[in-house]
C-alpha cells in the first residue's frame, strides 16, 4: 500500500467517525425537541454542525491531495465514507428544519 493510499485510508476513518458523530448529535437534537427542551436541542444542533465541519475538511484534504496529483486508489471504504458524509449532511439539515417545526409548535401553544 503506497503512502498516499495509506494517509487517504486513514482520512476516510476519520470521515466516518466525524459524521457518524455529526449525525448521533443531531438526532440527539430532534429527541431534545421532541421532549420540549428547544435550548438544548439548537446546542446539540450547533455541535452536529461543528463536527459536520469538521468531517467536510476531512473531506477537502482529500480532494486537495487528489487534486494536487496525489492519486489515491479508490475503495469501497472511501465510497463508503463519502456516502456516510452525504447521510450525515442531510439528517442535520433536516434536524434544524424539525427543531424549527418544534418551536413553531411551542410557540402556538
Amino acid at each position: 500500500m503506497t503512502e498516499e493510499n495509506n494517509a487517504a485510508l486513514q482520512q476516510a476513518m476519520q470521515l466516518m467517525l466525524n459524521a457518524g458523530d455529526a449525525k448521533e448529535a443531531a438526532h440527539e437534537a430532534i429527541e431534545a425537541a421532541h421532549d420540549g427542551d428547544l435550548a438544548s436541542a439548537k446546542q446539540k444542533l450547533a455541535q452536529a454542525k461543528e463536527t459536520l465541519n469538521t468531517a467536510h475538511n476531512t473531506q477537502t484534504k482529500m480532494l486537495t491531495s487528489e487534486a494536487q496529483g496525489k492519486k489515491v486508489e479508490l475503495t469501497l471504504l472511501i465510497v463508503h465514507a463519502q456516502d456516510h458524509l452525504m447521510t450525515a449532511i442531510t439528517y442535520v439539515d433536516l434536524a434544524g428544519e424539525i427543531i424549527r417545526l418544534y418551536q413553531r409548535l411551542a410557540e402556538d401553544k
